[in-house]
């Protein structure tokens, strides 16, 4: 058994091929920092990245559905025998009972959104406000284009830069449920970019997704603070179009933690505390993870689906596995 970096080609290849749980997500695995846990009696990976004394795990094994429980167990096995405590997240409804059965608390943490492209228009009213906002973005001589991966990336860096200082002072790009631009899976994403002349205004790069719900993934979003208000749903709706006439079926808006909370998406045996915390931190916790503005971005589109994700610790819940989270997601 081994946990380390392995090929992206052989990452990719899993989790393309492993959809068992069908984790819109899925993708990020991929991320430059993650570590991968295999095994020479079980097909799949377990992709996770370590801090402190926790092992922090991104969704459920990616293995065939014969090999699914065994790789778990190994991982969880492997984790003990570091004395390394073993936390899950962004776990599918799938992953979140099996998890259940093995000795772990599981609790909802959020939820991800996906829209149905087929037969989506913005005609209507109920799409009017949207409507009003990319037009007034369009009359500010902003276009759209679809870009190569390194096409634009000295200009795209620059407005990363201006984008996190006008966050604050100590504000950190968030990572690890959060997709990244460029790196070895750069050739797997699109990259959308919206133009004000030659300069880039914002930008929107779209990762694959697989399983029943096969699309795209609206992933990493930057856009310029001093640009038109518009830009970022100027750039969705040509991609949407683009996609449209490629005949793709879904895109996924993704994962937001503390949103679409339901006592009936919880597993038995969840921890009433933990419950109690992310309701708090949905109302409270802007300073965390921007949940509120996420949702209200994605809500606009109207989304068809809406699929509960789930937190998954070893043994009991633990506000400091929680925080292990966080702190690997650099929220804090």
């Amino acid at each position: 058994m081994t946990a380390g970096p392995i090929s992206e080609v052989s990452a990719f290849e899993a989790i393309s091929t492993y959809t068992l749980s069908d984790n819109p997500s899925a993708f990020l695995a991929l991320n430059e920092g993650n570590s991968y846990f295999t095994s020479p009696s079980a097909k799949g990976l377990a992709v996770h990245r370590r801090s402190g004394r926790r092992l922090v795990q991104f969704g459920g094994p990616f293995a065939p559905q014969e090999d699914y429980e065994r790789l778990l167990e190994q991982f969880v096995a492997h984790a003990r025998s570091r004395r390394l405590r073993l936390v899950a997240v962004q776990l599918q409804r799938a992953d979140a009972e099996r998890y259940a059965e093995h000795g772990f608390t599981v609790n909802q943490i959020g939820a991800s959104y996906a829209l149905d492209l087929a037969g989506f228009s913005l005609r209507g009213t109920r799409f009017m406000r949207l409507r009003n906002k990319i037009s007034r973005s369009l009359r500010s001589g902003l276009t759209v284009r679809e870009a190569g991966a390194e096409e634009w990336s000295g200009a795209l860096r620059e407005l990363d830069a201006v984008w996190l200082a006008a966050k604050g002072k100590h504000a950190k790009p968030l990572e690890f449920l959060v997709g990244q631009r460029g790196g070895a899976a750069g050739r797997h994403r699109r990259l959308f970019v919206g133009l004000i002349g030659d300069r880039p205004a914002g930008y929107i790069s779209y990762s694959p997704v697989f399983g029943a719900r096969a699309g795209w993934l609206h992933d990493l979003s930057r856009r310029r603070p001093d640009g038109p208000p518009g830009v970022a749903e100027a750039i969705n709706s040509h991609a949407i179009e683009v996609f449209r006439e490629e005949g793709v079926r879904w895109l996924h808006f993704g994962f937001t933690p503390f949103t679409g909370l339901d006592p009936r998406h919880e597993v038995p045996g969840h921890s009433p505390v933990f419950r109690w915390l992310t309701h708090a931190l949905w109302e409270h916790g802007g300073s965390v993870y921007p949940a509120r503005s996420q949702l209200a971005y994605k809500e606009k589109w109207g989304p068809d689906v809406v699929t509960p994700e789930y937190i998954a610790f070893h043994g009991h819940a633990s506000l400091r596995s929680f925080l292990h989270v966080l702190r690997v997601s650099n929220a804090l």
